[in-house]
């Protein structure tokens, strides 16, 4: 139930990365719960390694909306693989968020816009770690 809701909230802020994310951490869910049932190791061997790999993007994201290191969320466009400047669905609609479009920028390319975002009642960032956190909990 977590990984499809937050398959849901990536779809909606196009984020490409974690779609691909979610999507096989789905798949190796229903293999696991097959393993189990069936009583299949391999299954079993191969959901254990998917969740190590899972627990290590979760970490990622982590760190990326945290700007670890040399991460930035200005800078870098990971989760949409470089194709646009979409950001996390949360950042214009959080809880408590009130978006302001910029009217006259000479900021955006055409087909965009930008905005301002203010009074959220907790940063897009946040969610995206405690969602990302919740992963790892889960997954061990």
């Amino acid at each position: 139930v977590a990984a499809l809701e937050r398959q849901i909230f990536d779809f909606l802020g196009y984020q490409w990365a974690p779609i691909l994310a979610n999507f096989l951490h789905i798949m190796a869910v229903i293999l696991g719960i097959f393993g189990t049932i069936q009583y299949r190791s391999k299954y079993l061997m191969m959901y254990a390694v998917w969740l190590v790999l899972w627990v290590g993007w979760n970490a990622f994201i982590i760190c990326f909306y945290l700007e670890v290191g040399r991460l930035s969320q200005d800078r870098d466009f990971i989760m949409t693989f470089n194709t646009s400047l979409h950001r996390s669905w949360w950042m214009e609609n959080g809880p408590g968020c009130l978006v302001t479009p910029v009217l006259n920028s000479n900021l955006a390319p055409e087909d965009h816009h930008v905005i301002t975002v203010s009074g959220c009642l907790l940063d897009y960032q946040y969610i995206e770690v405690v969602s990302s956190a919740t992963q790892i909990f889960l997954a061990v």
